[in-house]
């Protein structure tokens, strides 16, 4: 590792250094994030899987000093490069899903297509193993007591991480920040599907106490029953009605805190950019109208950490991909107020 006192701060990011032009090594890293590059199942907007390279470039022109936990890079932010067989496998499994979504939409059977069968066991099993390979490489990473972040990818790369940190925390809870609820038992028959991803984790995370949701405004009929019959384990604060909150003069302060008291002792992030007002990520997966301002979800971060709680741990999923950079612009700044916060909620407190 460069020593720290020959670097300086201020000045552009060095490209040849790692994630924000840091001279930082895995091994030096408190922090160490895992690209995910998959989109298989995605059924909008592509591009996700390749959105941690972007990442990483827009990282060179951000400011590395928070004013709120102003020297936590100095323990260390490392990114890990793109597992290039991870993302090919995406590419190719993509393709299939696409003519698969393509032939179910119009309601033909698959049962009576052998390409279509052969077609979604190859997405199924792709998924599984893309599962085992972000479980592996989390758990090991975990093992050497690292602080971990994940960048998706849709949502579904995070549900690998979530099994390696119940192995490491015992019981904890999710604060998800989406669109969607992600509840649906199984999309398509695709069985890991983004759609799916937190019904997927509810069912095979024991430790998985409470899932509370934010900032949902896009749902089926199926998701709703699963809510009201899954009261003590999920909690939605939907979109709509924080807004009315808000309009009758609720204070956000207020509402933050009623989130965060939904919310166990241990505290993991998932942060779907879908969750923002679209004006911040327009490239999103799946956008939807409404939404949230990035500095009122960190506010709310903030908060969980003020409450005594810890963060665990972060997933960033599905920022898309445009001409413009945008969303790899706002994801670069997530990623490093997030990074700012679990250092601080699990080293400098």
């Amino acid at each position: 590792m460069e020593d720290l006192a020959g670097f300086n701060p201020n000045v552009a990011g060095n490209p040849h250094n790692n994630i924000f032009g840091l001279p930082f090594t895995e091994e030096d890293a408190a922090l160490v994030l895992l690209p995910v590059p998959w989109e298989v199942t995605i059924s909008c907007s592509a591009g996700t899987a390749r959105c941690a390279d972007h990442i990483f470039k827009a990282s060179m022109h951000v400011d590395i000093f928070d004013p709120d936990v102003p020297d936590a890079w100095k323990k260390g932010f490392f990114m890990r490069d793109i597992n290039r067989k991870v993302l090919l496998k995406s590419d190719y499994l993509r393709k299939e899903a696409e003519l698969y979504l393509d032939y179910v939409s119009r309601g033909d059977d698959v049962d009576k297509n052998k390409f279509m069968c052969k077609s979604l066991k190859e997405i199924n099993e792709g998924s599984e193993l893309m599962n085992k390979w972000v479980y592996d490489q989390t758990r090991e990473l975990l093992s050497r007591d690292k602080l971990v972040g994940l960048i998706g990818g849709d949502h579904s790369t995070a549900l690998g991480y979530w099994k390696a940190q119940a192995e490491k925390h015992g019981d904890f809870g999710i604060l998800q920040l989406d669109a969607h609820c992600d509840l649906r038992r199984c999309y398509c028959s695709f069985n890991y599907s983004h759609s799916s991803v937190m019904y997927n984790a509810l069912n095979e995370i024991p430790e998985l106490k409470k899932l509370v949701q934010l900032g949902v405004r896009d749902f089926c009929e199926e998701e709703w029953d699963y809510l009201n019959n899954n009261k003590d384990r999920v909690v939605t604060f939907f979109d709509r009605r924080i807004k009315e909150d808000l309009y009758e003069g609720k204070l956000w302060r207020d509402i933050a805190d009623d989130i965060v008291a939904q919310l166990p002792q241990k505290v993991h992030i998932s942060f779907d950019v879908d969750g923002l007002d679209p004006k911040l990520c327009p490239n999103a997966a799946a956008p939807v109208h409404g939404g949230y301002e990035l500095e009122q979800v960190l506010y709310l971060f903030k908060r969980i950490i003020q409450s005594g709680r810890t963060l665990i741990g972060y997933d960033l999923v599905e920022v898309g991909v445009g001409e413009q950079n945008t969303d790899a612009n706002v994801g670069a700044h997530i990623i490093w107020r997030l990074n700012n916060l679990l250092v601080k909620s699990n080293l400098l407190n």
